[in-house]
């Protein structure tokens, strides 16, 4: 993707968290922990659906997706920061930064669309409880999955592309642990009008529209919810979107922090702990959050961790 004609940078340098080496070793240590914590968790959540018919449902059709997700999302960028501390080096070529940015694209608005079609899901089986199965067919979430993943493969194509055609001429250092558009672009010696016009347009668009539904939906779902006469019931609806809700705010929080507010009030270490959130801490933090309060997910996951442990008896 990157190219000598383009760009007089061949690669750039990943500052990382962090320069003291007692800070490394402790940061290495929980990006390790973080990440084999979120491969683990997600994969799991993957195979406890998967074999527990109980669990073919679209709710958790949705999940297992978002799982999977995650655990891309988390990959595009903790083993690179792994791997600059063990092999002692910070660069990153300038084609392998592209595709950083591209995959980050990619997973990042499929977690954003996902969020928003589990709200959707979440809204038809509560405020229309008896149509759930007609409205919520395999080939409706076959749909909106499939379109969903278009949607972000032709975003980052788009951002990637107009990123490529920037020229990098001058400093090459990144003070990040990843290949963000926001850095790069601050980089460029090229004029950014255009990259900055796609990210307040289309970019906002691409982020903005699900979270809009997602507000709709849970405006619609409160307005049923209240509506039931007992506690109880207005308890049992609540509680089938905490965990939704949960991860809501922990992903949009973040996002919102770091992309959305003004430049004035953004700072190297802030942004780094904004975007260490939403990619590290939330996919790791997911599979927790949607196991711990669903009583079918644990039962699913304690059958699948008892046949592993018989297996190996």
């Amino acid at each position: 993707m990157g190219s000598t004609n383009q760009s007089s940078v061949s690669e750039f340098l990943l500052l990382g968290l962090s320069r003291q080496p007692q800070q490394q070793q402790l940061l290495f240590l929980l990006f390790l922990i973080m990440y084999l914590a979120t491969v683990l968790g997600n994969l799991l959540i993957i195979l406890a659906i998967s074999t527990d018919s109980r669990l073919h449902t679209p709710m958790y059709f949705f999940l297992s997706n978002l799982s999977f997700s995650d655990v891309c999302f988390s990959s595009t960028t903790v083993p690179k920061v792994l791997a600059s501390h063990i092999l002692r080096s910070q660069a990153i070529s300038f084609s392998g930064c592209l595709t950083q940015l591209y995959f980050l694209c990619v997973f990042a608005d499929m977690d954003n669309f996902l969020l928003a079609v589990m709200a959707y899901d979440r809204y038809v089986a509560i405020c229309h409880p008896l149509h759930y199965t007609s409205k919520m067919t395999h080939q409706l979430c076959a749909l909106l999955v499939v379109g969903s993943w278009v949607v972000t493969i032709l975003n980052a194509l788009l951002y990637t592309l107009l990123m490529a055609g920037l020229s990098f001429c001058g400093d090459n250092i990144i003070p990040h642990f990843f290949c963000d558009v926001i850095p790069l672009l601050k980089l460029s010696c090229s004029d950014t009008h255009l990259n900055d016009l796609m990210i307040l347009t289309e970019g906002t668009m691409i982020i903005v529209t699900p979270f809009v539904c997602i507000l709709i939906s849970y405006i619609h779902i409160t307005c049923a919810v209240l509506r039931v006469s007992s506690t109880g019931g207005r308890w049992k609806a609540f509680s089938t979107c905490g965990s939704h809700l949960a991860v809501v705010c922990l992903f949009y929080g973040t996002i919102i922090s770091l992309y959305f507010n003004p430049s004035s009030s953004h700072s190297t270490g802030s942004d780094m702990a904004a975007a260490m959130m939403y990619t590290v801490v939330t996919p790791m933090l997911n599979p927790f959050i949607y196991s711990l309060r669903n009583r079918d997910m644990k039962g699913a996951l304690r059958k699948v961790l008892t046949m592993k442990f018989l297996s190996k008896q």
